[in-house]
């Protein structure tokens, strides 16, 4: 095996320990302490991991599998049935809202090609709705 492998493995999980606490401890949820973590240990701040981009999207693939996961083991199926009409309808529209003005922000501010800023809004679209709707699960009351 190779010796970075076992390093960046070693840095993505002293980062996540630290993500959490970090976050919370900005008062922003643990979702934007990873997001500012991972800002932090890439290559555009310290560098630590990020120099090879299939590496760190082996990890990133390996993380998102790990989160679809856990939220499918929180998903209540029959509560899930019915409130689809809210979930597609409501869902799909802000969804839909949020791709059409980032993009339109990425064509007019980036002056990027429309399939490069459809592209764009709609990924920043759909990883907001999930930020929003983790930080919203961490301030909700027990």
């Amino acid at each position: 095996m190779d010796e970075t492998l076992f390093l960046n493995g070693f840095i993505y999980l002293v980062a996540a320990a630290l993500a959490a606490p970090l976050g919370k401890r900005l008062g922003v949820g643990a979702v934007l302490g990873y997001l500012i973590i991972g800002a932090f240990i890439g290559p555009s701040a310290f560098s630590l991991v990020g120099q090879n981009r299939e590496e760190v999207m082996h990890f990133a693939e390996f993380g998102v599998v790990l989160m679809l996961f856990v939220i499918g083991l929180e998903i209540d199926l029959s509560r899930l049935w019915k409130m689809r009409g809210p979930i597609l309808g409501l869902g799909g529209l802000q969804v839909l809202l949020t791709t059409l003005v980032l993009a339109a922000a990425t064509l007019l501010l980036m002056k990027a090609d429309w399939r490069e800023a459809l592209a764009m809004g709609m990924i920043l679209a759909l990883s907001s709705t999930a930020i929003v709707m983790q930080s919203l699960r961490e301030r909700r009351p027990q």
